[in-house]
């Protein structure tokens, strides 16, 4: 009994630093986001994404060693990229970070190559321990909207769990150290026991260039698409009416496939088998290309797929030289990390345009890289005296006893992952209510909210959230809102936003469409949306979200948009006449909110108001170029600008509109401009008074110093 206990002990510990790993590894790239973002451009900190590069090192003989008897270095080393949100410096954290990645990369590739060595049959307990890990992890997010509490971009006031975190790596630290004394007794029982050892095996070297593209790929198939819940429903959601599985409850359905691949890795024969890889290959083709369900149950067989294969191409990493290995595998991680980016990123990189909207390029790759690594994995097999393929080496895993625990543990954070959705469900599915259904009033909004990251480097949809409830807007539009990649922490912040104020959602055009994202919130039902791609032939993707809203019984159209950069005329006059024609083309009573990158009466504006038909909410405001607001068959009660805080670098702007009723004829509400105190409208038509003087967190009333009201 003791034993057990001392066993379960471990592999907790062993499951807990395996979560620091995944921690580590997501905050990684959002962290060094951060630069380039301020920068508009290649900043130079992109250099700290090669610190995963760290295991290259093990190709040094006495560093091996030195890493193999004392694994508490690379244990605390990773714990760094947790402690650094200590710092309020995002230069310091992004080291602290890097410090961490090189450290748990460090840790995965010496621990594979001492279990392996060992023969003990630790090395399918550390496997397992990786694997629960990403589950807990996944199952961590789910509980918080898919953020990670212990994230360096996390702390007290944003909702951080990061001192609990520092606690139970501590202790998990303490736990490594103090072991070798088991880990000795493991080998000599190892010995005058019948588990095969490294040296009274016949084992294959597997590979080691087949095997580095395969474990790079691994790597990043569980980064990208499988370290949240919500990633794959974000890359199969095309719109309203609903195309495609909510986050809440349907990202469970991650957490189970992954489980159920980690389940079966142990059949060799089935996991790295041809046939299996093609089921996998078509569930892959059907995530990128096909939206809805059917999309997202081709997400649910590559998960299954890669978590079947995880313990073949890790026992084949195990079997390689570990410095050639891992030179190859984190380099060709990276390398499908950057062209994940370089697909949406393609104006400020080099060589963008090469991989421009082409995510299909970086799945086939993947894919391909898969099989080599399995196909290595199967290679080096165990051989019968005879000939004869088994897989001594994979399924001797030491007692049943521990493979039970391990499918356990696993199993467990599936558990908590649903309890997770269930208990978030409630918020997730109720109705919202408008605020003010008596006036018949709509407010709509638009802010640019520069991805969720602060100026500061902190994670901000706290802060917006509250900025938001203050503001109450019916609809509000968020432009750069996608944060579904690797370089934004793969996690979707609207969740937060929509359960905690009750709004209905429209995540906008998904991952896979390339932009840089458009989101929705709507306290009115969402009859349908269409999500366009602006006419952008040499500038970023432009992305508009076309709406029609159930307002107060009658049917408005809404556009949420964000056009392209200064530096390209032609694609911000094809796009914004695309935007006209979309206006034009609407019989209902439509808002526009939108970053059209104009100033007031130039071309561009003339083009969205007069082709569009709409009206300007205020004409005479001149000190305007990115966001505006239009309209058309609304009454026009109010216009306010909110300055941004240190939230964005771009403010909010609100405009608040009365709505005929249903079968009204609406021409004879035609625009008056003539301005007129606050004190014209009853108190429900105002807007907040928080934001009047010097307002709260940093948001009050500019430009104008006041809202403005019109007759």
């Amino acid at each position: 009994m003791m034993g057990v206990s001392r066993q379960t002990r471990h592999f907790v510990a062993d499951a807990y630093l395996s979560f620091v790993f995944w921690t580590v590894l997501t905050s990684l790239g959002l962290c060094i986001w951060y630069f380039p973002l301020w920068h508009m451009g290649i900043s130079g900190y992109e250099v700290a994404l090669f610190a995963d590069m760290a295991p290259v090192l093990l190709g040094i003989p006495a560093l091996r060693r030195v890493l193999r008897r004392h694994r508490g270095i690379s244990v605390a080393l990773s714990l760094a990229g947790i402690i650094a949100y200590a710092t309020p410096s995002p230069e310091k954290r992004l080291l602290g970070v890097a410090i961490g990645t090189a450290g748990a990369m460090l840790g995965l590739g010496s621990g594979l190559y001492e279990d392996r060595v060992a023969g003990t049959g630790r090395l399918d307990r550390s496997i397992q321990a990786w694997e629960a890990g990403l589950l807990f992890s996944v199952a961590l997010r789910m509980f918080f909207q898919t953020n990670n509490p212990v994230w360096a971009t996390m702390n007290e006031v944003n909702g951080g769990w990061n001192k609990t975190g520092i606690v139970l790596g501590l202790l998990a630290l303490a736990d490594v150290v103090t072991r070798r004394s088991d880990e000795h007794t493991e080998v000599r029982a190892a010995k005058r026991s019948d588990l095969p050892t490294a040296a009274a095996t016949a084992q294959r070297r597997a590979a080691w260039v087949p095997t580095g593209l395969g474990f790079g790929a691994l790597l990043f198939t569980l980064h990208s698409m499988y370290s949240d819940s919500a990633i794959i429903g974000r890359w199969s959601w095309d719109g309203y009416p609903s195309t495609g599985p909510a986050p809440v409850p349907w990202g469970g359905l991650v957490a189970t496939a992954l489980a159920g691949g980690f389940s079966v890795g142990h059949r060799l024969e089935l996991a790295t088998g041809m046939l299996w890889w093609t089921v996998a290959s078509a569930g892959a083709c059907a995530i990128t290309l096909v939206p809805g369900w059917s999309g997202f149950a081709g997400g649910l067989v590559l998960a299954a797929y890669v978590g079947s294969v995880t313990r073949s191409i890790l026992h084949a990493v195990a079997r390689s030289p570990p410095g050639r290995t891992f030179f190859v595998g984190v380099l060709w991680y990276n390398i499908l990390v950057l062209g994940h980016v370089w697909v949406v990123a393609y104006e400020f990189v080099p060589g963008g345009p090469l991989l421009r909207e082409r995510t299909w390029v970086v799945m086939l790759a993947t894919m391909l890289s898969l099989y080599a690594g399995v196909r290595a994995a199967r290679a080096s097999l165990v051989e019968r005296p005879g000939g004869a393929r088994h897989t001594a080496v994979v399924t001797a895993a030491g007692p049943r006893s521990d493979r039970r625990r391990a499918r356990s543990v696993a199993w467990a954070a599936v558990v908590l992952g649903w309890g997770a959705m269930m208990m978030r469900l409630p918020a997730a599915t109720r109705t919202p209510v408008p605020f003010h259904e008596p006036e018949r009033l709509i407010t709509a909004a638009i802010w640019t909210v520069h991805f969720d990251l602060d100026n500061d480097m902190w994670l901000a949809e706290n802060r917006i959230i509250d900025a938001v409830r203050d503001l109450e807007p019916d609809v509000m539009g968020f432009l750069e809102s996608d944060t579904e990649r690797i370089i934004m922490g793969q996690r979707d912040w609207t969740q937060r936003v929509a359960e905690e104020l009750g709004y209905y959602v429209d995540y906008g055009p998904s991952p896979r469409k390339h932009t840089w994202g458009c989101a929705m919130i709507s306290k009115f039902p969402i009859v349908n949306s269409t999500h366009h791609l602006l006419p952008s032939p040499v500038g970023e993707l432009a992305c508009a979200i076309h709406a029609t809203l159930d307002v107060h019984g009658r049917a408005v159209d809404v556009i949420i948009s964000h056009n392209g950069q200064e530096e390209n005329p032609l694609d911000r006059r094809l796009q914004t006449t695309e935007l006209a024609r979309i206006m034009r083309e609407s019989q209902n009573p439509f808002i526009f909110t939108g970053y059209v990158v104009t100033k007031p009466h130039a071309e561009n504006y003339k083009i969205l108001y007069d082709q569009g038909r709409i009206h300007d909410i205020d004409p005479t405001d001149s000190d305007r170029w990115c966001q505006y607001i239009g309209y058309r068959g609304l009454k026009r009660v109010g216009y306010a600008r909110v300055s941004r805080g240190t939230i964005t670098d771009t403010e909010i702007q609100v405009g608040k509109f009365a709505v005929p009723q249903a079968g009204e004829d609406i021409s004879a509400w035609a625009p008056s401009y003539k301005r007129v105190d606050e004190a014209h409208y009853a108190p429900e038509y105002h807007f907040p008074k928080v934001f009047r003087g010097k307002g709260v967190r940093g948001h009050f009333y500019h430009v104008f110093n006041e809202p403005r009201y019109y007759d």
